[in-house]
């Protein structure tokens, strides 16, 4: 074949590209709520799955992303609905911001109301009901745009025997060849070794199961009051993750409060990550200063608040806030690629790969 399908460019010498973070985008509580209005008022569809992606404005590639490779999707569903089942390559975190139901996970029922956080394996199929008597309204997080950008976001209707599927199933036409009995060789004293193909085809399991943090329990744990001696942010970590220290293997969600009556920060520089930063307020308010945009916002607001690479830092004052985060940190940790600097003074550290931020009082100090 003669006709080339590809492009040769020439990149000899090429400067290094700077890193352009996209825009914060603030999507206010009024917006949310007329968007969860407009999908009620909707017939429901055949697979009864009430949604909106918020698409930032940068995604320009069909991702529908609200962050380069995260997707924020409002979620509705009316007392009594249920969703068919499905399953789908793509890992996800549930935030109820009203109503409540039950979340089936084969033959696992959860319950999930306000302010609770639900992770959401890979593969394992799902479905949604409303047992409530409100509206059932949550925020979706999930990796979907960076699988379509991969082309292979999966998904499919599950099957009738869905609720059977177990967690570790195991599977193959000759259960005989497996990693059990595959060669593994040192071949250097540094560390190098061959391995046999079956170490990629039957990889060792570790169990994931769907995991709620109910807002009781966790609510319990974090500052409520000035000087009550409880920290003010907290890791929602799935022991599946392991040092990706996450809430599924795609992102952490933490859980920060400012209580009313504490003083706010005093202004100052902000710090910058490689891994994206989403802030959904369901208390308070305060201001955000994203590579120096000030965006205020308040109680119900969902905020694209740390852009990758971006500077940012936020404020609160004495009416207290309370608010979840999600970052596509563990994805980066598990590519190597999470740089984080934490003053603007300081050194660019690889988090996972060398020796990480120290000192990092704040979270300790009563109140």
């Amino acid at each position: 074949m003669n006709d080339k399908t590809y492009t040769l460019v020439d990149v000899s010498g090429a400067a290094p590209a700077p890193i352009v973070p996209w825009a914060p985008v603030l999507v206010t509580r009024e917006d949310i709520e007329l968007e969860v209005e407009r999908l009620l008022d909707e017939a429901a569809p055949a697979d009864g799955r009430r949604a909106a992606a918020v698409v930032h404005p940068s995604c320009t590639d069909g991702t529908l992303g609200f962050g380069p490779g995260v997707e924020v999707t409002i979620t509705v569903l009316k007392p009594g609905e249920r969703t068919r089942p499905v399953l789908r390559n793509a890992n996800q975190i549930e935030f109820c911001i009203g109503g409540a139901g039950t979340v089936l996970v084969g033959d696992q029922t959860m319950a999930l109301g306000k302010w609770d956080v639900l992770s959401l394996p890979s593969m394992q199929p799902y479905c949604h009901h409303n047992t409530g008597t409100q509206p059932w309204v949550r925020l979706v997080y999930s990796n979907a745009p960076l699988l379509r950008k991969l082309g292979v976001h999966w998904i499919e209707y599950a099957g009738a025997d869905w609720q059977k599927k177990t967690i570790a199933a195991t599977a193959g036409l000759n259960l005989e060849i497996n990693r059990a009995n595959a060669p593994d060789l040192r071949i250097a004293a540094a560390g190098a070794r061959l391995r046999g193909y079956e170490f990629l085809t039957d990889i060792q399991v570790v169990e994931n199961r769907p995991l709620v943090w109910p807002w009781q329990e966790t609510s319990q744990l974090l500052a409520m009051a000035p000087c009550d001696d409880k920290r003010n942010i907290m890791l929602l970590y799935n022991p599946a993750t392991e040092r990706r220290n996450g809430t599924t293997h795609s992102f952490f969600a933490t859980l920060f409060s400012h209580p009313k009556g504490q003083p706010g920060r005093p202004v100052g520089r902000g710090h910058k990550h490689s891994s994206i930063a989403i802030n959904y307020h369901f208390a308070g308010h305060g201001k955000s200063v994203v590579d120096g945009q000030v965006v205020p916002w308040k109680a119900g607001d969902l905020l694209l608040s740390g852009p990758s690479w971006s500077e940012h830092a936020h404020y609160y004052d004495e009416t207290g806030a309370m608010i979840l985060t999600v970052q596509d940190h563990p994805l980066h940790i598990g590519m190597e690629s999470l740089i984080w600097q934490e003053r603007m003074d300081g050194p660019i550290l690889n988090l996972g790969s060398e020796a990480g931020q120290k000192g990092y009082i704040g979270p300790r100090h009563a109140g």
